[in-house]
């Protein structure tokens, strides 16, 4: 049985500002002829334009939607609506749902199969081989034999890369020495638009973005200490991708990767999965170069890991909107490869049963228990920019929680100070190192209240 999700649960669902208001439209029991729910699937029959009504159903495991109406947004407001009747107690128990409801489970359940054994597949294909990765596991194979693979051809185009990537951070090098001798007021925007592109030319697209970014660093109000900062972790990353060879393991893959070199999403998934009873701490939307990033936080009820679920979606589609803040989900996630792993894919669900003791809070941490992990994170990865925090026992004040600063754009949190009362509360945040930004938090009866 699913927990019921809140208003706000539901809300935080919608795809834009103008869903929200037409599911609220449709939320009422007068416009569904039909509607019900056997426990982890909501369905029903709301009446629309036409003379046949739309037919919308939910499957609260994933969660995912159908409905036979014309719009192109995702979830749309009927299956909004129909979550929002659910979470007021407005959709009736049924003993089993129709068959076109049955009909689109069992085809969602074939695909899950038919994905499920592909991973499996390759995850067999990396063990088989001995590397962590499908990708590594050709490369291996195009070495041994030598014939035909594309391996020789994979790796003299790698090396060819490898040199154009070292030949532009070499430059980055020179122009970073340059501008610390010639101080930080003489920087400007133009120079550093020049040397982003010629880091894209480079084919070092990861330090082309983070040179790009200065721009929004040089309009802050404390930029000439932000700025050094920033040249100091381009820098970093410049000459340790020069000494990569010298690096552990783990570390040169993180240099690799936060320099540009790509890994795929099926490399990803070949290597192991971790299971774990996953809580989606919260997510937060980001504009970036005409995309809508998603950044949805997880942590693991067993294991304690922190995960970072990205997606992508380029303006007036869809986000993905299977991970419901506040909610628990039993999953398999594959990590991206790394000092201080965090990005990861969701590489399998599982049915959703009743976990011992119930749906409860994260578990959380003193703040300056919090702070040790950030720490150990940080020498593992000094170029990571976020990771997922659950404080317990905090107190939230207008530019403070618990005594770690807010981050500047999420001053003055009146609904967590209302929340609070004043009293101690949990609250998952996002760590940066500006400040927290606060994601969601927990009232008296454990119920998620999204910030």
């Amino acid at each position: 049985m699913i927990e019921r999700w809140s208003l706000d649960q539901v809300l935080a669902l919608a795809p834009d500002a103008s869903s929200r208001k037409a599911a609220q439209g449709v939320a009422a029991a007068g416009k569904w002829s039909s509607r019900g729910t056997t426990g982890s699937v909501l369905y029903g029959e709301c009446a629309g334009s036409g003379s046949k009504p739309y037919l919308a159903c939910v499957d609260l495991t994933e969660p995912a939607y159908r409905c036979s109406c014309p719009s192109r947004k995702f979830p749309c407001k009927h299956a909004l609506g129909l979550l929002l009747l659910w979470s007021a107690d407005g959709v009736p128990a049924a003993e089993a749902a129709p068959q076109w409801v049955t009909e689109w489970l069992d085809g969602r359940a074939e695909r899950a199969a038919r994905s499920a054994a592909r991973a499996e597949s390759a995850r067999d294909a990396a063990a088989t081989t001995g590397t962590g990765t499908a990708a590594e596991a050709g490369t291996a194979a195009g070495g041994a034999t030598g014939a035909g693979t594309g391996g020789a051809g994979a790796g003299k185009a790698e090396s060819v890369r490898q040199a154009r990537v070292g030949a532009g951070l070499a430059e980055l090098e020179r122009w970073l020495a340059d501008q610390i001798r010639q101080g930080l007021a003489s920087a400007a925007e133009h120079d550093w638009d020049g040397l982003a592109k010629r880091l894209i030319d480079a084919q070092a697209p990861g330090v082309a973005g983070l040179v790009s970014r200065l721009t929004q660093v040089r309009a802050e109000d404390d930029w000439p200490g932000r700025l050094l900062e920033e040249y100091a972790l381009i820098n970093l990353l410049a000459v340790a991708h020069r000494r990569r060879a010298e690096l552990p393991g783990p570390l040169a893959e993180t240099v690799r990767i936060r320099t540009g070199f790509p890994v795929t999403r099926e490399e990803v998934l070949a290597g192991p999965a971790v299971r774990d009873h996953w809580h989606v701490l919260g997510r937060r939307d980001d504009e970036h170069d005409r995309l809508t990033a998603r950044r949805v936080w997880l942590k693991g009820r067993a294991t304690g890991r922190a995960a970072l679920i990205l997606s992508f979606a380029p303006p007036g589609q869809a986000l993905d909107a299977s991970l419901v803040t506040g909610t628990t989900v039993d999953a398999d996630l594959a990590f991206y490869p790394g000092a201080a792993p965090l990005r990861a894919l969701v590489a399998a669900r599982h049915p959703a049963d009743p976990l011992p003791g119930g749906s409860a809070p994260p578990a959380g941490v003193p703040a300056g228990e919090a702070l040790e992990e950030v720490a150990r994170v940080l020498a593992d990865d000094p170029w990571t920019e976020s990771w997922p925090l659950v404080l317990a026992g905090v107190v939230p004040g207008r530019t403070a929680v618990g005594g770690l600063p807010l981050h500047p754009r999420a001053r003055d949190p009146w609904r967590l100070i209302a929340v609070s009362g004043g009293r101690p509360v949990t609250l998952a945040a996002e760590w940066t190192p500006q400040g927290l930004r606060p994601l969601t938090t927990y009232d008296d009866d454990g119920t998620a209240v999204l910030l």
